[in-house]
């Protein structure tokens, strides 16, 4: 497979609560195989994945495929050039939604969410946090209308997760959906079953 024709997805982790969600989403990616990973990760996610998940700075990288510096605003994920099939941010912190809903491209996670917006790619956003405020609300609106998908990892119950782990994992699968991966770590729903008659 050429470089050209590989897929890419580019991953971010910022420093909304929620570690565990962009290490699952690379997690997957890697066990799908076939996929490059393009992990970014701000510096408020670095400090949230030590203090959730007990992850330093390497272990974290680890995860990604090819790695890039927050920083690194020249990097190959700030073009549009660079083909990708788009970019999940896991978790999004609501400075983060607001500097993508403004076009502030201040750092290599919103240049290259706004690199996935111009060029019409897929940007899904796993935005944590609540409640919501306003400007939230309103920011939300705005990414929704410029094309981005807004994900609140909110837990699927109907799923009857027992742990959660297993919570973390549904959310995992149905914004793998998104990118049209088939996960088995999600429960689909089949429909209601007719409650037994006395």
């Amino acid at each position: 497979m050429s470089n050209e024709s590989k897929r890419r997805i580019v991953v971010a982790i910022t420093g909304a609560t929620g570690a565990i969600y962009g290490v699952r989403v690379l997690e997957e990616l890697r066990r799908h195989g076939g996929i490059e990973t393009h992990l970014v990760v701000s510096k408020a996610g670095f400090l949230s994945a030590a203090t959730e998940i007990d992850l330093g700075r390497s272990e974290l990288q680890a995860f990604g495929d090819v790695v890039h510096s927050d920083r690194d605003v020249g990097a190959s994920i700030a073009s549009g050039s660079f083909r990708t099939d788009g970019m999940i941010v896991a978790p999004c912190s609501m400075r983060t939604l607001a500097a993508i809903a403004t076009g502030v491209t201040d750092n290599l996670v919103t240049r290259a969410a706004d690199v996935a917006l111009k060029e019409r790619r897929r940007l899904v956003l796993l935005a944590r946090e609540t409640p919501l405020g306003l400007v939230h609300l309103r920011n939300m609106v705005t990414v929704t209308e410029m094309g981005a998908v807004v994900f609140p990892p909110v837990p699927a119950f109907y799923a009857r997760p027992e742990s959660l782990d297993a919570m973390v994992d549904q959310t995992v699968g149905r914004v793998l959906d998104l990118f049209d991966l088939d996960s088995p770590l999600v429960r689909r729903w089949s429909g209601v079953k007719a409650p037994a008659e006395d």
